[in-house]
């Protein structure tokens, strides 16, 4: 593989990437998570659907 090669697959790779920004922790994603599990099985229970 020749450097140019190498460099143009580098440049591709870091383009090809659309998770979003990293921020590290994943905190908030749990908890709003769960906060919306809880709240639709609320919503379920409270409706009679379950």
């Amino acid at each position: 593989m020749t450097a140019t090669i190498a460099a143009g697959n580098a440049h591709h790779a870091r383009r090809a990437r659309t998770g979003g920004p990293e921020d590290g922790s994943k905190l908030m994603e749990h908890i709003a998570g769960w906060a919306f599990v809880v709240v639709f099985a609320m919503l379920v229970t409270r409706l009679g659907l379950l």
